[in-house]
């Protein structure tokens, strides 16, 4: 399967307008984003845990990032509530579900095969002090990508400019982009060379950004 696997091509989907597809387990659904590849993609993608919900134990041979955006996602190394970051490089594992139900962002397949860095962070305890009406926390960098989250101010700006192309997700609040209002759950990528001119809408905004990994896309090995 093949989903805005075009990386040279600038993609904005309101993913909150998506219908929910159910997953190869019970309870479990998605959004996808973008995907090459089966059951086994690289793939970003929205999930959503039905309370009581779990996978099977599994081995993240290609890695897995993720950010919870509502409940409290759970697995064997403890609890997960709203607004923590995870990064589980390629070789982790892990049995994730949530007894009381929650939705996370999630990308699969896109970790440096020898990266080893595990981590978690509570986004919001991050941030430094606001500059311009934005306040930014650095969640992660490696040779190959920069990951950021941002609060911004009702009506600031958020201009980034950076080699590898940029992706962001709305987290709260409402994010205009051109002629493009992105509320909670819209999600853009843009291509090498093409900056971000955003503004923060009347209620302000959140945002998770990624900066220099397009050119690392491929597909997981057969």
């Amino acid at each position: 399967m093949e989903l805005n696997a075009d990386f040279c091509a600038p993609v904005l989907v309101h993913a909150d307008r998506l219908d929910w597809q159910a997953s190869p387990m019970k309870g479990v659904d998605r959004r996808m984003l973008d995907r090459i590849g089966g059951e086994v993609a690289r793939a970003t993608t929205i999930v959503r845990y039905a309370p009581g919900s779990h996978f099977s134990s599994h081995t993240h041979a290609g890695g897995e990032e993720f950010i919870v955006l509502d409940g409290t996602f759970q697995d064997e190394h403890g609890d997960y509530p709203a607004g923590t970051y995870v990064r589980n490089p390629p070789t982790s594992s892990h049995t994730p579900g949530s007894a009381s139900g929650c939705t996370i962002f999630v990308k699969l397949w896109q970790f440096d095969p020898s990266d080893r860095t595990q981590l978690r962070k509570d986004m919001e305890a991050e941030l430094d002090a606001p500059v311009d009406g934005v306040a930014s926390a650095l969640l992660h960098a490696d040779p190959r990508e920069e990951v950021r989250y941002h609060r911004l101010d009702p009506g600031a700006a958020l201009w980034v400019d950076a080699p590898g192309g940029i992706e962001l997700l709305v987290l709260s609040g409402a994010l205009a982009v051109g002629e493009e209002r992105m509320g909670p759950q819209g999600w853009l990528r843009l291509p090498e060379g093409v900056p971000l001119r955003a503004e923060a809408g009347g209620e302000g905004a959140t945002v998770w950004a990624k900066t220099g990994h397009l050119p690392f896309a491929t597909a997981p090995a057969a």
